[in-house]
């Protein structure tokens, strides 16, 4: 399975009063490594959204272990868990690089669709697509 990792500082304005990143941003830590992982993949938002394709996120699980506070670096994994053309579930390990300690696991699940928001099938949408998301379930 095909892992992307992408390493970020924690910024001041990401945590709490209490010095820890605040829950919500971990959401946003999550989608700015989605992002950067279909760009590492060479299928960025920009290209899927010239074709007509869009990503919407039907689900989000995390699960917070350990915190991190204002500039700890992090690592954020991701993989693809499951793909079936249609549906992706999208997976990540979030870990704090000085401890090597898991941050949060989690998972966000998609589907795609037209520029409608109708459901479609990147098997017969688009096969060059449908060939990368099916690749990395190979790796």
């Amino acid at each position: 399975m095909k892992e992307f990792i992408l390493k970020r500082k924690i910024n001041y304005y990401e945590t709490d009063r209490m010095g820890v990143v605040h829950h919500s941003n971990y959401i946003r830590f999550l989608e700015e490594a989605r992002c950067a992982w279909l760009d590492y993949l060479t299928i960025p938002f920009s290209l899927l959204e010239e074709n007509g394709i869009t990503i919407p996120v039907l689900g989000v699980y995390v699960d917070y272990k350990y915190h991190v506070t204002f500039n700890d670096e992090i690592e954020i994994h991701v993989f693809m868990k499951s793909y079936n053309g249609v549906r992706m579930t999208v997976g990540y390990n979030v870990l704090d690089v000085k401890s090597n300690k898991i941050v949060l696991t989690g998972e966000t699940k998609h589907c795609f669709t037209d520029k409608n928001l109708k459901p479609i099938s990147l098997k017969k949408y688009n096969v060059e697509f449908n060939s990368k998301f099916e690749k990395l379930l190979e790796e």
